[in-house]
C-alpha cells in the first residue's frame, strides 16, 4: 500500500464518482479504477457499493476514509516540519556559552536574533567552561560553543573569532592597590590572589605566569581558584583577594568591587564561536552566519 492509493481511494470517497475524482486528481479514470481495486485487493474487502451513475462508500469505506484522512494529515504536517528543520528554520540548536560573556555584546545578541529568526525552533543553552564546551562538541552534546583562549588551528573544529578584551585587576573597594594612579605587576606582589586552574588553559596560564614573572610579580600568592570569572569576581568582592578578568567584567560587576587597569599587562583575552566542522545541521549554519554578520558588525563600530 502507498500513499498514492490512500489519497486516491480519499478523492473517490469524497466526489462518489470515478470521473470526477479523476479530473480532481489528473488522471485517467481506468488507471484510478484499478488503483482503487489493488488496493481493495490488498486490505481484503470491499471499500464501495457500486452503483448504475458512481460509487457509493460503505460502513467499511466510511471508517476507512476517516482513518485514512487523519494518516494523510499526519503525514503532511511531518513533512512540513521535516521541511522546516532542513532549511534551518526548525529543530533544536544546542550552545555552550562561558557565563561572563553573555552578560553583554555578541553572545546575548546572538541569542535574541536567533529567537526573532527562528520562532519554531528550539535553544538549549549550556553555560560552562571552555573545556567542558570543548569536550561535548567533540562528543556531539553540543552543536557550538561561546568559548576563551580556542587555539587558532584545530583539524576537528571550526571557529570565528568573536572579540578581545584587555585583563583588569579586579580588587575589593578600599584595596591599597587601588589607590595607586598607575598600577604595574610590580606592585602586587604582597597580594592575595583568587586564579584560574592551570588545567582549564594551560596555554594561557602560561603566558600570563611568563608575563608576570618578566614584569616583576615573580610568583603570585594564590590563595584561590575559581573556574570562571563570575565566581572570581564573588570571591573578591567578599574580600578574599585580587584577581584578573576581562575588562567585559565591567558588566556584571559587583558594588563591592573595583576594576583597575595594569599598565605594563599587555595579554588579551580572545573569544571564539567555535562548532564541529563535520556538522551539518542547517539550524546551525544560520547561526553561525548570524554570529558572523553581528561580529562584523562589531569589528566595522570599533573601526
Amino acid at each position: 500500500m502507498e500513499l498514492r492509493h490512500l489519497r486516491y481511494f480519499v478523492a473517490v470517497g469524497e466526489e462518489q464518482h470515478y470521473g470526477r475524482a479523476a479530473q480532481r486528481l489528473r488522471v485517467a479514470q481506468p488507471a484510478l479504477s484499478r488503483q482503487i481495486q489493488d488496493l481493495e485487493d490488498e486490505i481484503g474487502f470491499k471499500l464501495f457499493d457500486r452503483l448504475p451513475r458512481g460509487v457509493k462508500l460503505g460502513a467499511a469505506g466510511k471508517s476507512f476514509l476517516e482513518d485514512v484522512r487523519r494518516i494523510l494529515q499526519q503525514v503532511d504536517e511531518a513533512k512540513t516540519r521535516a521541511g522546516r528543520v532542513a532549511r534551518g528554520q526548525a529543530g533544536t540548536l544546542r550552545v555552550g556559552f562561558i557565563e561572563s560573556a553573555s552578560w553583554h555584546g555578541i553572545v546575548p545578541a546572538s541569542f535574541r536574533q536567533f529567537r526573532e529568526r527562528q520562532p519554531d525552533a528550539e535553544l538549549q543553552l549550556s553555560p560552562s567552561s571552555s573545556l567542558e564546551q570543548v569536550e561535548a562538541i567533540r562528543a556531539g552534546r553540543l552543536d557550538a560553543g561561546f568559548v576563551f583562549n580556542f587555539p587558532r588551528t584545530d583539524r576537528e573544529l571550526d571557529q570565528l573569532q568573536v572579540g578581545s578584551h584587555s585583563l583588569v585587576l579586579a580588587a575589593p573597594k578600599g584595596h591599597p592597590l587601588t589607590e595607586l594612579k598607575k598600577l604595574r605587576l610590580r606592585d602586587m606582589g604582597d597580594a592575595a590572589f583568587v586564579w584560574f586552574p592551570r588545567w582549564q588553559s594551560p596555554v594561557y596560564y602560561d603566558r600570563l605566569m611568563r608575563e608576570c614573572f618578566r614584569r616583576g610579580l615573580k610568583s603570585p600568592r594564590i590563595v584561590q581558584e575559581a573556574v570562571d570569572q563570575a565566581t572570581m569576581l564573588s570571591l573578591v568582592s567578599c574580600g578574599l583577594g585580587v584577581g584578573f578578568v576581562s575588562e567585559a567584567t565591567r558588566w556584571r560587576c559587583p558594588e563591592g568591587v573595583v576594576l583597575v587597569p595594569v599598565t605594563d599587562l599587555n595579554l588579551p583575552w580572545p573569544s571564539a564561536f567555535i562548532w564541529r566542522k563535520q556538522n551539518a545541521s542547517p539550524l546551525l549554519a544560520r547561526f553561525v552566519a548570524d554570529v558572523r554578520m553581528l561580529a562584523d558588525l562589531e569589528a566595522a563600530a570599533k573601526r
